[in-house]
C-alpha cells in the first residue's frame, strides 16, 4: 500500500503544482505530508481489524490471543503506531512545513545566499516550535486523576504533578498536543469537508457547460467589449483628451478584453482536449457516482445526527464530554457495519471506504474553495498553476483534518469503532436454582458496554479520543456545526448552475505569464 499511496500523492501534487514556481524541497515536503495524512487515516481500520481478528465469530478468543499478555502487546503496538504517526504530524505541522514555507517566502532572485535564507526561515519557525513546546508542557501536567486534598502542602502538590508526568511516560503530553491540533482540524472539517461532501456529488450530477456554447458566448462578449473600447477611443480622434472617467472605463474594458481572450484560448484547448471528450463519454458514469456520493453523504448526515441526539439524551452531559457506552438509538451506519460482519471482509472494506471518503471530500472542498483566512482568500488551488505555498497549506490542512477524522467516524458508528466485530459468550443459568452444580447455557452476543471487561477489547482509537473530556465536549458541538454547514452547502450547491468546463483556470488577476505557462 505504501508505494501506491506515494504514487497517488506524486500524481496529485504534480497535477496542481505550478510549473514555473515549483521547487524540489517544497514538492518533496508536500508529497510526504500528503502521504503521511493518508497513511494515518488508514490506521483506524487497522485498529478495528486487529481487535476483531482476536476472536472467532462464536465469541471465543483464538489460541494465539488467549493470553492477556499477548493481547496487551498487540494493543500497545497499535497505540505506539498512533503515537509515532501523530508525532510525525506534530513535527510536520510545527516545524517542517512552516520552515519550508518561510524558506520559500524568503527566496529572492538577487539573493543566492542559501544560509541566510535558511536562517530567516528558522527565525520565523521558532514561533511554531514555542507553541508546540507550550502544548506539550500543558499536556504533561494536566492531571487526569483526582488532585491531592486542599490540606496538602505545596511540595505534595508539586510532587503529585511530577508523579502524573512520570506515570504516563510523557504520552499524555503528546495526547494533549494532538487533541489541541484536532480542534483546528475540527474547524477545517466544518469548513472544507462539510462543503466538499455537498459540492462533489452535485458537480458530478450536474456536469459542466457545453464547451461549444461557452466559446460562442465568449466570442460575443469579446466583440461587445471591443465595440465599447472603440466607442470610447472615438471620443479622442479629434485630439481632445479623454476625461478621467473615460480613461478609467477604458482601462477596465482593456483588462476585461485581455481576460476574455485568455479565456478563449483556454476554451479552444479544452475543445481539442482528449480529457474533455473522454469526460463526455463517461457522463452516465459520473451521474451514477454523483447519486451514490450524495446518498452516502445523506447516510452520514443521518447517522451523525442520531449519534449526537443519542449523546444529548443519554450521556451524563458536558462534564463528561457527552461520552456514552454503546448505542441507545438505532444508528443506520452502525447497524450496517454490524450486519456486514458475517461476510468477511465487507465491514473492514466499508470502514476503509468511509475513511477515504472523508479524506477525498476534504480535498474536493479545499480545491473548490481555495485556502482562506477568515474572509481573506490566501491561495487558489488550480491545475498546473498552484503556488508551492498553497500546496504546503493544503497538505497541512489535510493533516489536521485526518486527526479529526477518527472522531467523526466514531460519531458515525460508535459501537463498531469501539469493538469492531467482536462477540462474547454470555452465560445464562438454565434454572433459577443458584447452586454451583447448576447447568448454564452460552449465548453469543455482539460486544457492547455491558460485556465483561476481559471478554471485549476496546480499540486504542476510542481510548485516545476520550483521554480528555473537555476536548470531547468541544468535538460534540463541532458535530452540530458540521451538520449545519453541510446543509447550507447542499442548498448553495443546488442553487448554483453548471460549472464552466475551464472552471478556475482563468481569473481576472492572472497574468499573461501564468496563462502562457498553462497553454504551453
Amino acid at each position: 500500500a505504501g508505494p501506491v499511496i506515494l504514487a497517488f500523492c506524486w500524481v496529485y501534487i504534480r497535477k496542481y503544482q505550478s510549473r514555473q514556481e515549483s521547487e524540489v524541497i517544497s514538492t518533496i515536503t508536500a508529497i510526504c505530508a500528503l502521504a503521511i495524512a493518508l497513511i494515518t487515516s488508514a490506521l483506524l481500520p487497522v485498529d478495528i481489524f486487529l481487535v476483531s481478528f482476536m476472536k472467532y465469530p462464536n465469541g471465543t478468543y483464538k489460541d494465539w490471543a488467549a493470553s492477556n499478555e499477548t493481547r496487551r502487546q498487540i494493543e500497545d503496538t497499535v497505540l505506539y503506531g498512533y503515537y509515532t504517526l501523530y508525532s510525525i504530524i506534530l513535527f510536520c505541522v510545527f516545524f517542517w512545513i512552516p520552515f519550508v514555507y518561510f524558506y520559500y517566502e524568503e527566496k529572492d532572485e538577487d539573493n543566492v545566499n542559501k544560509c541566510s535564507q535558511a536562517k530567516n526561515a528558522l527565525k520565523y519557525t521558532v514561533g511554531f516550535v514555542v507553541v508546540c513546546a507550550a502544548l506539550l508542557l500543558i499536556g504533561a501536567f494536566v492531571p487526569l486523576q483526582p488532585p491531592p486534598s486542599q490540606n496538602s502542602t505545596q511540595w505534595e502538590k508539586v510532587k503529585y504533578l511530577f508523579e502524573e508526568l512520570g506515570s504516563s511516560n510523557g504520552l499524555d503530553a503528546l495526547s494533549f498536543s494532538i487533541s489541541s491540533l484536532t480542534l483546528i482540524g475540527m474547524l477545517a472539517v466544518i469548513t472544507y469537508t462539510a462543503y466538499g461532501m455537498s459540492v462533489l456529488p452535485l458537480n458530478l450530477i450536474k456536469g459542466t457547460r457545453s464547451v461549444l456554447y461557452e466559446r460562442l458566448e465568449n466570442t460575443e462578449d469579446v466583440e461587445e467589449v471591443e465595440q465599447q473600447i472603440a466607442k470610447i477611443k472615438a471620443k479622442c480622434e479629434d485630439g481632445r483628451p479623454l476625461s478621467l472617467r473615460d480613461r478609467r472605463n477604458l482601462q477596465e474594458l482593456e483588462a476585461k478584453l485581455q481576460t476574455l481572450r485568455r479565456r478563449g484560448r483556454h476554451l479552444e484547448i479544452a475543445e481539442r482536449s482528449c480529457c474533455t471528450k473522454v469526460g463526455s463519454a463517461l457522463r452516465p458514469l459520473k451521474i451514477l457516482l454523483g447519486v451514490f456520493f450524495i446518498l452516502v453523504a445523506l447516510l452520514f448526515t443521518v447517522a451523525l445526527f442520531i449519534s449526537n441526539l443519542d449523546k444529548a439524551l443519554h450521556s451524563a452531559g458536558i462534564s463528561t464530554g457527552f461520552i456514552i457506552f454503546g448505542t441507545n438509538l438505532t444508528n443506520p451506519l452502525n447497524e450496517l457495519l454490524l450486519a456486514l460482519q458475517p461476510v468477511f471482509p465487507l465491514d473492514y472494506v466499508l470502514i476503509t471506504v468511509i475513511t477515504m471518503y472523508f479524506v477525498f471530500t476534504s480535498m474536493a472542498g479545499i480545491r473548490n474553495m481555495g485556502i482562506w483566512f477568515f474572509w481573506i482568500r490566501l491561495y487558489k488551488i488550480r491545475p498546473q498553476r498552484t503556488r508551492p505555498q498553497a500546496l504546503l497549506f493544503l497538505c497541512m490542512i489535510l493533516l489536521l483534518i485526518v486527526l479529526h477524522t477518527s472522531y467523526m467516524i466514531y460519531s458515525l458508528a460508535p459501537q463498531y469503532v469501539m469493538y469492531g466485530s467482536q462477540k462474547y459468550l454470555l452465560q445464562t443459568p438454565l434454572s433459577v436454582d443458584p447452586s454451583p452444580g447448576n447447568q448454564t447455557a452460552s449465548t453469543t452476543k455482539i460486544c457492547d458496554a455491558d460485556a465483561p471487561e476481559d471478554q471485549c477489547t476496546v480499540t486504542r482509537s476510542y481510548l485516545f479520543l476520550h483521554k480528555f473530556w473537555f476536548f470531547s465536549t468541544i468535538y460534540y458541538f463541532g458535530n452540530w456545526a458540521f451538520l449545519a454547514v453541510f446543509l447550507i452547502g447542499l442548498v448553495v450547491s443546488c442553487c448554483r448552475g453548471k460549472k464552466s468546463v475551464i472552471e478556475g483556470e482563468v481569473e481576472a488577476d492572472d497574468s499573461d505569464f501564468s496563462d502562457d505557462e498553462y497553454v504551453h
